[in-house]
């Protein structure tokens, strides 16, 4: 019998996946790597990053490190073996913090100008009965967007970039376990912001009394007062208004299950109310342009900065003779590197067999001497 493993070497051995270990539904979604660039950029938007990955979560990287060394290529070199389909990058001037979009492997990418955050702790802990627990982020969230009817260009970019960015439900088969939360993305048509928003999503029954509601939520009521269980069914355990969880209109939020959940009390074919509750990041966001390519295509679209035909050919003409020039210093460079190579390896072996011709030399002359 061999011996039994313990310690690291254990550990190590239930650390041990099979080698595609990955479901394909987790290949085919999209993954989203957050992180910051440039030198500088501040605590506050360090937390933003830290809150945007956990809306991101579980297809991003929670604990993803950056060094200043780091650079777009790099990440971009990785992105198909970790099946990464968007980068979300922040970054701090001295106007304004600023998020980008990209789209690899080809773009586009697009830059926001964010106008105001608050962060998910400063709004989690406004709440009176804030709900945050770690099961929710286990699944990826509900994305629902609301005014981006617009047939303009640069509104058609940012729906279906967001829309890229989250994985796609099937209604029919979709588990509504799974769905613990959504993200709204509104559309001012005023003055074009973005509103970003995150909530949690929690489903209570509605069809049955609060006392019953109590009960099925594993509460042990106060049953000094009365006689009988019946009269503290019937009182509905005189329960206060701020005990009944119900907000606002409750035909509005109200729907008919299509099937049984894992919660207490919300059985298939029976009426339940739905409740949002904010646990942030909460952005405004403000379109600056669309780049095609990853961040060094031309301008698509400009919020501030109209161009005529004009002066977009003249454009156009730079840049290509731009990339022109970029890749003849490339060829050049090559050739050099090559050269410089042949050279070394010529080098070298003239060097080898000139020592071979002194030693053989030496040689000679000991035979000779004796």
């Amino acid at each position: 019998m061999g011996r039994k493993q313990r310690g690291r070497a254990a550990r190590n051995a239930r650390r041990k996946l099979p080698p595609n270990f990955e479901s394909d539904e987790v290949k085919r979604a999209p993954h989203v790597l957050v992180f910051k660039r440039g030198p500088t950029v501040g605590n506050n938007v360090k937390e933003l990053i830290k809150d945007m990955r956990r809306v991101m979560e579980p297809f991003t990287a929670p604990n993803l490190k950056v060094s200043r060394k780091n650079s777009l290529k790099d990440f971009i070199a990785i992105s198909s073996h970790f099946h990464v389909t968007h980068l979300m990058t922040f970054s701090k001037t001295q106007l304004s913090t600023y998020m980008r979009l990209i789209r690899i492997p080809r773009g586009p990418t697009l830059n926001f100008r964010i106008r105001r955050f608050t962060h998910g702790r400063d709004i989690v802990s406004a709440l009176r009965r804030p709900q945050t627990f770690p099961k929710q982020f286990e699944h990826a969230p509900l994305l629902v967007m609301n005014g981006f009817q617009d047939e303009s260009i640069h509104i058609k970019l940012i729906a279906t970039m967001f829309q890229n960015m989250f994985p796609s439900i099937n209604v029919a088969t979709v588990d509504l376990s799974t769905i613990k939360r959504c993200v709204l993305l509104s559309l001012d048509p005023v003055n074009g912001f973005i509103e970003f928003r995150h909530y949690n999503i929690k489903i209570v029954p509605s069809s049955i009394s609060r006392a019953a509601k109590k009960l099925l939520q594993g509460k042990v009521p106060d049953l000094s007062r009365f006689n009988d269980i019946s009269d503290f069914m019937y009182r509905e355990g005189h329960a206060s208004e701020s005990e009944d969880e119900s907000t606002g209109n409750q035909d509005e939020n109200e729907v008919i299950l299509s099937q049984q959940l894992r919660s207490r009390g919300n059985l298939k074919s029976n009426q339940s109310a739905i409740r949002l509750t904010e646990i942030g990041p909460r952005m405004t966001l403000e379109l600056v342009k669309i780049e095609e390519g990853l961040c060094d295509g031309e301008v698509l679209y400009h919020t501030y900065i109209s161009k005529t035909p004009e002066e977009i050919a003249e454009l156009r003409k730079r840049n290509t003779e731009k990339k022109r020039l970029k890749d003849q210093r490339i060829r050049e460079q090559e050739e050099n590197i090559k050269h410089k190579q042949e050279n070394k390896k010529q080098t070298q072996k003239s060097s080898s067999k000139q020592n071979d011709e002194e030693t053989d030399e030496e040689e000679s002359s000991d035979y000779a001497d004796e």
